[in-house]
C-alpha cells in the first residue's frame, strides 16, 4: 500500500477490548441511532494514532529490500514496513474506514490511496466547525475562503454514491448561501437515512429548503429529518410519501401549522416530533394516521394557541413556555410521560384534578406552574402507576400552601422519586405559633427519595417535610438545598447579582437553615439520610 510521508503515517490497529463497548469509529458527533453500519466482532475495536521509527530501529539502522534489490531511505522504508496492511479485500477496507470519525477517515485517506478510493463514498459527511477543526467561537464571523472553501471541496470530491448521514451544521457562519443549492443537490441523494441542516441564525432572510429535495428516491430512505434557521414550505403537490421517516426535529423554522400538518400526513412511521421556536405556528394538528408517533415535545413556540392531537399512542408530550395552549390529545390512555410548563394557569392544581382520569398509565409527570394561586385539593382519584414526580413553583401567592402538595404523595401510591423546587418564601415558620399542622395519616411504601431545591423556612415547607418523614416509610434519602442552586461556593451564578439580593438570598438560606434544625432534624429516622446543603460562610463572609 502506498505511503504518502513518513510525517503522515497512520497505524491501524486491532485490539482484544477488555469490555463490550462501541467501537471507537462509533463515537462521534453525528447522531447514529438510525444508521445501521455493519461493526466488528465485539472483541475488535480499531485505534488510529501516529508512528514514527523506534529508537532502537534508529539505532539498529534497520532498512527494508526492495523487491529490486536496492536500498533507499532507512527511514522512509522502516516507515513503510511498519505501516504496511496485508492485502485485505476493498470492502473489509471501505468497512474499516467507515467506522472512523471524520478527521481519521480524512487524515487516513490523505496517507495510503487505498483509502482514498473510500473517501470518496465515505457514509458519513459531518460538516460542522467542531468537526473540521475551525475552532469556531460564538459571534466571531468565520471568514468565507475558510469555511465554505473547506466544504465544497469536501462534497464536490465527494461521489455522492453511498452517503447515509449528512449533518451540515453552519450556524454563525456567513456567506454559505449561493453554496446550499449545489451542496444539498451534491450529498442529498436516494439511500441517506439522515439529514441535519443548521444555517447561520443571522441571515436576514432564511434559506427556502427546497421540497424538491425531498424525491421519491428520498423520501423512501429517510428516517431521521432536522432543520434549523431556515423555511421549510412542504405542499400535497410536491410532496409525496415519506414511509420510512421516524424522527423529525425543527428549529427557528417558518413553516406554518397547514404545511406542517400537510407533511404529517405524510409521513406515517414518524415516531418522534420536535418542534422549538416555530413562530409561524398558530395552530398544531397531529392526524389520526400517524399511529407509530410516541413522543410530541413543542418549546418557545410563543404564538401557538392550539394542540390538536389524533395520536391515539401518544405516549410522551413535552410543553414549555407556551402562553395560554389549549391542548386537547384526544386519547391518552397511552401516555406514560407528561412535562408541561405554563404560567397563571394553576397547572398543579389542574394536574391533580384531570391528569389521573385523562392519563391513568402516567409513569412520569414534570409541571412547572409560575403564579400558582389555589392550594392542591385532595381528591379520591389517584395516580397508580406514577413513578416520578416533579413540581416546579418559581411564584406562588402569599395565600399558597405548600403543605396542600401532600395530596400528590397520597395520590401516588407507587411513587419512588419526587423533586420540588420553590423559589417564594412566605408564612414564616418563626412568626405565629409554632405548632405544626396535621394531616390525616396515609402510609405510603415506595417513596425512596425526597428532595426540596430551594427550602427556606416557609410553614407549609416545614409542615409538607414533616409530613413526609412521618408516612413515607420507605424512604432512603431526604436533601434539603436552601441555595437554589447558586450559592455554593462551586457555582458562579451569582457573581453578577447586586449585593443586596445575594444578601436577601443569604438570610432566606439561613433561616431555612435554621427551621431545618430546629423542626426537622429530630424527626428523622435512622434508616434515613439527610442531607442538607446551604451557602459557604467563607465564601459569602463578606457580605452581611
Amino acid at each position: 500500500m502506498a505511503v504518502a510521508a513518513p510525517a503522515q503515517l497512520l497505524l491501524l490497529r486491532f485490539e482484544p477490548m477488555t469490555r463490550r463497548s462501541t467501537p471507537h469509529g462509533m463515537r462521534s458527533g453525528v447522531p447514529r441511532q438510525n444508521f445501521q453500519a455493519p461493526v466488528f466482532p465485539p472483541e475488535i475495536y480499531i485505534t488510529m494514532q501516529p508512528i514514527l521509527p523506534s529508537s532502537a530501529d534508529k539505532r539498529k539502522g534497520l532498512s527494508c529490500q526492495h523487491q529490486d534489490g536496492h536500498h533507499g531511505d532507512s527511514d522512509s522504508q522502516v516507515a513503510d514496513r511498519r505501516c504496511s496492511i496485508p492485502a485485505l479485500p476493498e470492502d473489509i477496507l471501505h468497512l474499516i474506514h467507515s467506522l472512523l470519525p471524520l478527521r481519521d477517515a480524512a487524515r487516513a485517506a490523505c496517507s495510503s490511496r487505498a483509502f482514498l478510493g473510500s473517501w470518496r463514498c465515505h457514509p458519513v459527511l459531518a460538516l460542522t466547525g467542531y468537526h473540521l477543526g475551525l475552532g469556531l467561537r460564538k459571534n466571531i464571523r468565520v471568514p468565507r475562503k475558510n469555511f465554505t472553501h473547506i466544504i465544497d471541496n469536501i462534497l464536490r470530491k465527494h461521489s455522492g454514491v453511498g452517503i447515509k448521514i449528512l449533518e451540515l451544521q453552519i450556524s454563525g457562519i456567513f456567506y454559505t448561501r449561493d453554496y446550499l443549492d449545489s451542496w444539498l443537490q451534491i450529498a442529498v441523494r436516494p439511500g441517506i437515512e439522515g439529514l441535519t441542516l443548521g444555517l447561520c441564525d443571522e441571515d436576514e432572510t432564511k434559506y427556502d429548503v427546497p421540497c424538491t429535495l425531498l424525491s421519491a428516491g428520498v423520501r423512501n430512505s429517510i428516517r431521521n429529518l432536522q432543520l434549523s434557521y431556515c423555511a421549510f414550505h412542504p405542499t400535497a403537490a410536491e410532496l409525496g410519501p415519506l414511509r420510512n421517516l421516524t424522527s423529525l426535529a425543527l428549529s427557528h423554522v417558518s413553516i406554518s401549522g397547514d404545511e406542517l400538518e400537510c407533511f404529517l400526513s405524510n409521513s406515517p412511521a414518524l415516531k418522534q416530533l420536535h418542534l422549538h421556536d416555530c413562530q409561524d405556528i398558530v395552530c398544531l394538528k397531529i392526524p389520526c394516521l400517524m399511529l407509530q408517533l410516541l413522543c410530541l415535545k413543542v418549546d418557545y413556540c410563543l404564538n401557538l394557541r392550539a394542540i390538536e392531537s389524533k395520536a391515539r399512542n401518544l405516549s410522551s408530550f413535552f410543553l414549555s413556555y407556551g402562553k395560554m395552549v389549549k391542548v386537547s390529545l384526544g386519547e391518552t390512555l397511552q401516555m406514560k410521560k407528561l412535562v408541561m410548563q405554563r404560567s397563571n394557569s394553576n397547572l398543579i392544581r389542574y394536574a391533580r384534578c384531570e391528569l389521573p382520569s385523562s392519563m391513568p398509565n402516567l409513569e412520569s409527570l414534570s409541571i412547572c406552574s409560575s403564579h400558582e394561586r389555589v392550594n392542591t385539593p385532595m381528591l379520591p382519584t389517584k395516580f397508580m402507576f406514577l413513578k416520578w414526580l416533579f413540581i416546579s413553583l418559581p411564584s406562588t401567592s402569599s395565600s399558597y400552601n405548600h403543605f396542600s402538595l401532600a395530596y400528590f404523595l397520597d395520590a401516588s401510591p407507587s411513587l419512588e422519586t419526587w423533586l420540588l423546587n420553590v423559589t417564594g418564601e412566605h408564612a414564616s415558620i418563626f412568626k405565629g405559633s409554632s405548632l405544626l399542622r396535621q394531616l390525616p395519616e396515609q402510609h405510603h411504601a415506595r417513596l425512596k427519595s425526597f428532595k426540596i431545591q430551594g427550602f427556606n423556612s416557609s410553614r407549609g415547607l416545614v409542615e409538607l417535610t414533616c409530613y413526609v418523614l412521618k408516612n413515607a416509610q420507605s424512604l432512603d434519602c431526604l436533601t434539603l438545598d436552601t441555595t437554589n442552586g447558586f450559592l455554593k461556593c462551586d457555582c458562579d451564578m451569582s457573581s453578577g447579582l447586586p449585593a443586596p439580593l445575594i444578601k436577601r438570598y443569604l438570610m432566606k438560606a439561613r433561616r431555612g437553615a435554621t427551621a431545618i434544625r430546629t423542626y426537622i432534624e429530630d424527626k428523622i429516622p435512622p434508616t434515613v439520610k439527610l442531607a442538607v446543603v446551604e451557602p459557604c460562610n467563607q465564601c459569602h463572609a463578606e457580605i452581611v
